[in-house]
């Protein structure tokens, strides 16, 4: 009977091997069952014995030997090479394990050696004590001997008021020397004419005309807005502490005949 799976050469799943051990089995069964009636046809007793000892080895087979993987030979050489690897493996992994365990005892073994000898060193002897106080009585027979109302506190205020003038000197001509920074800022402003009869030369030359100290006027030009009508757009740098863009709104609105109003195209820090 041909199985299906006899040219695989590993089978990993379990139901697979079972069921097939007992197809195996059945099939050994079978041929015995012919053996007997041929025996008992022919009258050999020794084969009938023969058969029933052959049948007692293939029930304890399938009782013992099916899903237990005990009886059981490796037939393929490339199972039996992958278990041989998996043997040494083992092997070399306890050898491994082995030496760890002894290097861990090792060096259990030298801590424990090393605080045993830190516990156990020798103390300080008990002489120490009085060398120590006999030093304190030099120092507090040298200390006695200091003039405590000399004129050395005098020359020490002296020192120390001389050397604050001096920080204080250094302190002010750094500040003095230190560049100041002025905030500046670039602006574009767009001045827009009531109509396109208005003439636009006014507008600039009036807008001009507003004049305030950290105001610089720059480049103007003429830009379409449509129905013929252009507006005036015109740089100027100012000094963030001294010039707003409120004060360039209400400065340059108060020429209420040419400017109908003016708005902020940019706003940059310099």
């Amino acid at each position: 009977m041909a199985n299906p799976m006899m040219h695989e050469n590993i089978w990993f799943d379990k139901s697979k091997v079972e069921s097939a051990e007992r197809t195996y089995q059945e099939h050994r069964a079978k041929q015995v069952d012919g053996l007997v009636v041929q025996a008992s046809q022919g009258g050999q007793s020794d084969l009938a014995g023969q058969i029933a000892r052959a049948r007692q080895t293939i029930t304890n087979t399938l009782n013992t030997g099916v899903g237990l993987g005990i009886g059981m030979t490796v037939d393929s050489p490339e199972l039996a090479a992958r278990l041989g690897a998996v043997e040494k493996e083992n092997a070399e992994l306890r050898q491994v394990t082995a030496d760890l365990q002894a290097a861990v005892s090792k060096l259990t073994a030298r801590v424990n050696a090393l605080e045993g000898g830190s516990s156990g060193a020798p103390k300080s002897t008990a002489s120490a004590p009085p060398a120590a106080s006999k030093q304190e009585e030099e120092e507090e027979d040298s200390d006695s001997d200091v003039d405590l109302f000399g004129d050395d506190d005098d020359e020490e205020d002296d020192s120390l008021a001389k050397m604050q003038a001096e920080k204080k000197a250094a302190q002010d001509a750094q500040k003095k020397t230190k560049k100041v920074v002025i905030a500046k800022s670039n602006i574009i402003l767009d001045v827009k004419p009531w109509d396109d009869e208005t003439d636009m030369a006014e507008i600039e030359k009036a807008v001009r005309t507003v004049q305030c100290d950290g105001l610089k006027w720059g480049a103007s030009k003429l830009v379409p807005v449509g129905y013929g009508i252009k507006k005036l757009q015109i740089t100027c740098v100012v000094e963030d502490d001294k010039v707003g863009t409120d004060l360039l709104e209400e400065e340059i609105t108060k020429f209420e005949d040419l400017v109908q109003s003016v708005d902020i195209a940019a706003f940059n820090k310099v």
